[in-house]
């Protein structure tokens, strides 16, 4: 206190008027300035640098909510150096944490993952771990997501394969995973496995976006080993991948791929959650889809029916349950019954909303049914009630809505409207060209309008949408696709239309090389397709090569058996007038050259030979 006196005392003064100051002798102390707090105690030291980012550090670490994580991030970000790998680590957890809970823009995730990629490929080459490594592929995983979800597919499909690469060497082989054996030390017991999953499973949505159903089926297969080497043999999750992986197959109508997926899906979940679970009515469910694209409708039937009863026995209610017998409604149509299924969706009908999705639905199959049973003028009326409905669904589900007008479009077709069928389907094109997740079903639809345009007679509108659709089905469902080989062989018709049989060859020669592949060369179809190559070489005056593929005809209709009779009376008549026209060429010619008798043996690439030709 007396001191705290003796400077106010000084200071008094100096506030009324400057005084002058006697010169300090060499002896005497000045006054120290004055402070703002006194304590007896000496001053708390400053604490280092190392100990505040470490206690920073800690609380990031503790961090769980999202405002919580944002505050101790910020505090993080502001006592570490901006290259330092502890910040890109607090960046890459904290994006995946703004994913995962949706708490923020994908901009400000992809944002805080390109910062993370940023010091982390700052890291020298020669100090880098296995661990760097993984950390590096998160964030690049993170940042493929983010790129996903703003819809920049090109940019998610790099950062997505870089990740992919970089963790495919610290993969454990398969032998040393089911052994169990250790991985590489440096990589401190952390499992990679998990981290490969999730890239995989993005990089097969990235695909999907792309129209690339092949390669990212090709993706799925591999999470689905992925699953099975990380997860126990009764797993639930595991019967869960099973399923989805079926699921995707029957997407892209490969339904025999599809089938033993989902039987040991379903067989999993029977053997760990009982006959009577939810899991197993979604197997069943999914079954009953098989079936019905294979064909086996009773069996398609009994699994709807029996999906429906464990719904139904759980108390599952809503758009699950009335889909499944809606599913079962067109089912019975399949089978010819007809009546029931009208019953049951007239049921489905009373429990839906009257501008609903579902409603539409309902009108739709029973159109279906009532297209069936001739009666064309109920049928148009069905049609007209759910476009009025879709019609306001446009812009709220424009991927329902355009697959809806698809299914519309072939029940116009059926009563004969196919202007009407050909505007739906343009319709539904232009919708699906703006939804990048759909590119897969552009190629579909661009080969019906073209086919229904070649059927009315509108051969040069025709072409182009049936070459358009070759290119997209080729990059969705790659070259052998079976639905690839269908629109070849409507190009070579359209060829052949437009009196252009060489053009016309090539396509065919091309459908049955696919068909070959995906359908087998005894299938009708591929039979129908060396037919039309027969014919295509029979106009252009290669009368060699149109006897040669005329007898694979005749060879494959016999192959048939009795129930082919019709159809290989007509192969030989046909290869009979082939070979009067061709001696009657050689005749006109005075050619004294024998023709080559047809090879039996199939020929390696009939697209090659064509082109040798």
């Amino acid at each position: 206190m007396a001191l705290r006196r003796a400077v106010s005392l000084l200071l008094r003064p100096r506030l009324r008027a400057p005084v002058p100051i006697p010169a300090l002798s060499k002896t005497q102390n000045p006054l120290l300035p004055p402070r703002r707090h006194f304590s007896p105690l000496p001053p708390p030291p400053v604490p280092a640098a190392s100990a505040v980012a470490e206690e920073a550090e800690e609380a990031f670490e503790a961090a769980k909510g999202t405002k919580d994580l944002l505050s101790a991030f910020s505090r993080l970000e502001a006592v570490l150096p901006p290259s330092d790998k502890r910040l890109a680590l607090a960046c890459l957890k904290l994006g995946q944490h703004l994913e995962a809970s949706g708490a923020a823009d994908p901009s400000r995730v992809l944002s805080l993952a390109l910062r993370s990629l940023g010091i982390l490929e700052a890291t020298p080459n020669s100090t880098a771990s296995h661990s760097d490594a993984v950390s590096l592929a998160m964030a690049l995983h993170l940042a493929g997501s983010a790129s996903f979800d703003l819809s920049r597919f090109h940019d998610a499909l790099s950062f997505l394969s870089r990740s992919l690469r970089l963790l495919s060497p610290l993969l454990p082989s398969k032998d040393g995973a089911a052994s169990g054996e250790e991985r590489d030390d440096d990589a401190e017991g952390f499992d990679v496995r998990p981290v490969a999953h999730a890239v995989r499973l993005q990089l097969a949505n990235v695909k999907t976006a792309l129209g690339r159903r092949e390669e990212a089926l090709a993706d799925m297969r591999a999470c689905l080993d992925l699953k099975e080497s990380i997860l126990p043999p009764g797993s639930r999750e595991l019967g869960a991948a099973y399923r989805d992986l079926a699921e995707a197959y029957a997407t892209v109508l490969d339904f025999k791929e599809a089938l033993p997926l989902c039987q040991k899906a379903l067989e999993l979940h029977e053997s760990t959650l009982g006959k009577n679970s939810v899991e197993v009515a979604h197997d069943r469910r999914l079954l009953g889809v098989i079936y019905t694209g294979l064909e086996q409708h009773e069996q398609a039937l009994q699994q709807n029916e029996m999906s429906q009863k464990v719904m139904k026995s759980w108390g599952v209610a809503g758009d699950e349950l009335l889909h499944a017998e809606i599913d079962g409604a067109n089912i019975k149509i399949a089978l010819g019954k007809f009546d029931e299924a009208v019953t049951v969706l007239r049921n489905v009908s009373k429990q839906v909303e009257k501008d609903s999705e579902m409603r539409a639905l309902v009108f739709i199959s029973m159109a279906k049914a009532l297209a069936n049973q001739e009666k064309a003028r109920d049928t148009k009326r069905c049609l007209e009630i759910a476009c009025d409905i879709l019609e306001k669904k446009e812009l709220a589900a424009p991927d329902k809505v355009a697959e809806a007008y698809v299914e519309i479009s072939s029940l116009y077709e059926m009563v004969n409207e196919f202007d009407k069928a050909i505007s739906l389907l343009k319709r539904s094109l232009g919708m699906l060209e703006r939804i990048p997740q759909a590119q897969h079903m552009e190629g579909n639809v661009a080969a019906r309008i073209g086919w229904l345009l070649l059927l009315t007679g509108k051969v040069s509108e025709a072409v182009p949408y049936l070459e358009d659709a070759v290119e997209r089905m080729k990059d969705s469902f790659g070259p052998k696709h079976y639905g690839v080989g269908y629109v070849y062989n409507n190009l070579g018709a359209a060829y052949m239309e437009m009196d252009r049989p060489q053009s016309a060859a090539q396509m065919f020669a091309l459908a049955k090389e696919v068909m070959d592949v995906s359908l087998g060369p005894h299938h009708s179809d591929t039979i129908e397709a060396c037919q039309s190559l027969a014919n295509a070489y029979k106009a252009m005056g290669s009368y060699a090569l149109a006897m040669e593929f005329q007898k694979r005809v005749v060879d494959s209709w016999r192959n048939h058996g009795p129930s082919a009779r019709d159809e290989l009376k007509e192969a030989i008549r046909l290869y009979e007038q082939i070979k009067i026209k061709a001696l009657a060429f050689l005749s006109s010619e005075n050619s004294a050259i024998a023709l080559p008798e047809p090879q039996e043996k199939e020929v390696d690439s009939d697209s090659t030979r064509v082109a040798q030709q």
